[in-house]
């Protein structure tokens, strides 16, 4: 790889294992033996070089480490919660793609290891990955950074964090929540809340939310909603209590849009009746005859395919230049979404 060049035109020195080595107090065998993710290397000394390495900005070349290195035949998943039910499809297209080539997938959730203080990517590095995938948002953006310095990442469903040499599989986030936002003002809306959920992905579904009423001479109205039930329930119950309630919700995901409902349902709301609902992710959760929530199908199959093709690709050729996908959407409609009440658009 060429040297960068600040402008002065001189190159600048990329740090090497020695610069690590030097800044953790540690030998360049020893940094060799965290690259490698064994496990005869104390907790405190391996945490020592990690920070060096994430300090200097170190980047290994993963080509030539990947070639004197046997492989596992393993690929690490990280899931921030494994309760939500976005991840089944995209996981069905990952693990598919990824046992095609004898490659098998080892999950991790954050979720789970947070409550009982183990840290998932660390736990992932200590077995030997060959690769990690991370799927959705996550709160592991600084182990991710040091992962991406050992080992080929890919991002799935998720931009964060932003990464040279890391691959991006997402839904064209924008796009689907223009979707949702114009299904809505089409049936007379003119009231439209949105509940923005967390990191680049909510901030791309409110933008697209936002455009698609600037478009219609609509004024946004955008309140933090999260992406659990429990804080979609406290949005919408604000909303719901307010002099001029919305006529209609476009929640960040599907489980927040759940949280909506039941909101509705404790405030004397009728669905679509009273007031009209759109998710995101279009999960099986959304299908439920009871529930029929109108939602955003994201692709999250063939989202799940492409990181595993990617993840493929890096592992034969980990300097690869980041590459990013993006996989469209389409609105299904269902029983939660319906015209105006009093058909004027209120």
């Amino acid at each position: 790889m060429n040297p960068s060049f600040p402008s002065g035109g001189l190159p600048v020195a990329k740090p090497t294992i020695r610069d690590v080595a030097e800044r953790a107090g540690v030998s360049k065998s020893l940094v060799s033996l965290v690259l490698q993710g064994s496990g005869n290397v104390s907790e405190a000394r391996r945490r020592a070089v990690l920070e060096a390495m994430e300090g200097l900005g170190y980047r290994p070349n993963k080509l030539a480490r990947g070639l004197s290195m046997p492989r596992t035949g393993t690929v690490g998943v990280l899931l921030n919660d494994l309760r939500n039910p976005w991840f089944i499809e995209l996981l069905e297209g990952l693990s598919a793609t990824l046992h095609a080539a004898g490659v098998s997938p080892v999950l991790a959730d954050s979720y789970t290891d947070r409550r009982i203080g183990r840290p998932s990517v660390e736990a992932l590095l200590e077995q030997r990955i060959d690769g990690l995938v991370v799927v959705g948002t996550t709160t592991e953006s600084a182990a991710i950074r040091v992962a991406s310095a050992a080992v080929p990442v890919v991002l799935a469903g998720t931009l964060d964090p932003q990464l040279p040499g890391v691959d991006v599989v997402v839904n064209d986030d924008a796009a689907g929540a223009r979707k949702a936002t114009e299904h809505l003002i089409a049936l007379g809306h003119r009231r439209i809340a949105h509940l923005q959920g967390p990191d680049e992905i909510g901030r791309l579904r409110r933008a697209g939310y936002e455009e698609a009423m600037r478009v219609a001479g609509l004024e946004p109205h955008t309140v933090a909603g999260g992406m659990s039930e429990e804080s979609g329930y406290s949005a919408a119950r604000t909303l719901l209590a307010a002099t001029t309630p919305p006529t209609a919700i476009f929640a960040f995901n599907d489980i927040a849009c759940i949280g909506v409902l039941s909101a509705a349902a404790d405030a004397g709301v009728t669905v679509p009746g009273g007031i009209s609902l759109v998710g995101y992710d279009n999960t099986y959760l959304a299908r439920i005859r009871h529930l029929s929530l109108t939602s955003v199908d994201n692709g999250n199959l063939a989202v799940g395919v492409q990181a595993g093709k990617f993840i493929l690709e890096r592992l034969g050729n980990p300097d690869l230049p980041g590459r990013k996908h993006l996989v469209s959407s389409e609105l299904q409609v269902r029983g939660s979404s319906g015209n105006v009440p009093g058909g004027g658009g209120a």
